[in-house]
């Protein structure tokens, strides 16, 4: 029975959830919108505010701590261009419009996107 555990589990093990929320993190800072189904994306906003209450910081600190996350490409975006955007925002920068559900497996689809 599940008793409180905070998140989904997404059909996945810890390990291979951690690798599906730093892909899909990694997907949305360098476009800025991707399209997912509705789980993955309720999963990756609240890990993706961390990111970039991390980033907003600025500090050498909070540079390493991204970069044991994400590729050097994708901590210059978070830490050069998004997090200034939202420098005066406490939180919510991300996103999420629905789309419907998908034909095949009708799993319910949405666009996760950045906050301008």
């Amino acid at each position: 029975m599940r008793k409180r555990k905070k998140g989904r589990r997404l059909s996945r093990k810890k390990d291979q959830r951690r690798a599906l929320l730093k892909s899909l993190a990694q997907a949305l800072t360098l476009r800025e919108k991707i399209k997912t189904t509705e789980a993955k994306a309720k999963e990756l906003a609240p890990f993706f505010a961390k990111q970039v209450t991390r980033a907003k910081a600025g500090s050498l600190a909070a540079k390493r701590s991204l970069s044991a996350i994400f590729s050097q490409a994708v901590v210059k975006k978070l830490v050069d261009e998004v997090a200034p955007r939202h420098k005066d925002r406490k939180g919510g920068y991300t996103r999420i419009i629905k789309l419907g559900q998908r034909k095949s497996d009708g799993a319910r689809l949405v666009i996760i996107e950045l906050v301008k």
